[in-house]
């Protein structure tokens, strides 16, 4: 924790998002490369459970991420090279790229759901499930302020 004057002060809730997200990554990482997936680059699980959670875009996907289009696309395309997504055309809209799972892609998305499971299960022992929950509506308000500079923004949670 910083310090001012000899106090302690709160760390910041960005300083505990990250942290928390960093300790997500690692609980997430270690049952992956225990199962073989030891390719899969950075924020590429981020973009496998979104893929699997919803119909998302190339462009969802960035403003998820906080990515440039070229940035998502670098990424998507090593993916797609390494055998986790296939991109289609949407046969509703030919000018929008379906992205869609591989079975490899699919086991990626189970071992790290139930490694996400695990981290919150210990969540919850810790703290309680009272807790949890004002966390998560903490979070969600958090999310629905970004609607405030980014309409769009909303589109790529899901809400």
């Amino acid at each position: 924790m910083e310090q001012t004057s000899g106090r302690k002060r709160n760390p910041s809730l960005v300083a505990l998002m990250r942290a928390a997200r960093h300790t997500y990554a690692l609980a997430i990482r270690e049952p992956l490369l225990e199962a073989g997936f030891d390719d899969i680059p950075r924020d590429g699980v981020f973009v496998i459970a979104a893929i699997r959670n919803s119909d998302v875009s190339a462009g969802d996907l960035g403003r998820s991420l906080g990515s440039s289009k070229q940035g998502v696309s670098q990424l998507l395309d090593a993916l797609v090279s390494r055998g986790y997504v296939e991109r289609s055309i949407d046969t509703r809209d030919r000018r929008r790229t379906r992205l869609t799972l591989t079975k490899r892609g699919q086991r990626v998305a189970s071992v790290s759901r139930q490694a996400v499971d695990q981290v919150e299960k210990r969540i919850v022992e810790t703290v309680g499930v009272a807790y949890v929950e004002h966390t998560r509506a903490t979070l969600t308000a958090l999310i629905e302020l970004a609607a405030e500079w980014q309409p769009e923004a909303l589109s790529a949670t899901g809400r």
